[in-house]
């Protein structure tokens, strides 16, 4: 029971501080993985792809993996509502005291704050996220996966043209997927 406890706190603090969606929630599932060992960068890493590649927000989809990796379906239900109860009572004030928010001066800056700070805890999270994903360590060096970044560059590239960029997801995994074993084999 306790460890369920565990699981439901854990991502309520997430939730309650994860402002920014999904990607918000990377560096915070970063120190989760530290502090608690319930799974590897390199799990994580395939969690994120996996979060991105199925329907539903990423975020909620990285909580559900991790619950359901950690104590079975129902560590998944309770890591999901441990996530979005922040989310709902925030929306629930937010909406109820909606027209005096709008135009207060501390709220505005106070988000004038929190945007670039997100965006440093995103930026952190796609720099570990790419140690993880681009690098291998051996014998405490970090080496790295020539595949890995010939398909990140690639599809870094590619997403620079413009008819490319609209292109659905699914079709850059699977694209990636196939160069993954093309690489591998």
């Amino acid at each position: 029971m306790i460890k369920y406890f565990q699981v439901f706190y854990e991502f309520f603090k997430i939730g309650l501080f994860a402002i920014g969606g999904g990607p918000a929630t990377i560096p915070f599932l970063m120190e989760l993985s530290e502090k608690t060992g319930w799974y590897t960068m390199e799990e994580l890493t395939n969690m994120i792809a996996i979060s991105e590649s199925t329907p539903g927000p990423v975020g909620l989809n990285m909580a559900t993996y991790v619950g359901f990796k950690t104590l079975g379906p129902f560590g998944g239900l309770i890591s999901t509502i441990g996530l979005t109860v922040p989310s709902v009572a925030v929306i629930i004030l937010v909406a109820k005291f909606l027209n005096d928010f709008d135009e207060n001066p501390y709220v505005k800056s106070a988000f004038f704050g929190i945007r670039p700070a997100v965006t440093g805890l995103i930026l952190s999270a796609v720099i570990g996220m790419c140690k993880a994903s681009l690098f291998v360590t051996n014998a405490g060096r970090m080496e790295p996966l020539t595949g890995s970044i010939v398909i990140c560059v690639v599809s870094f590239c590619l997403l620079r043209i413009k008819k490319l960029k609209k292109l659905h997801p699914a079709v850059w995994i699977f694209g990636a997927a196939v160069l993954g074993i093309v690489f591998k084999l």
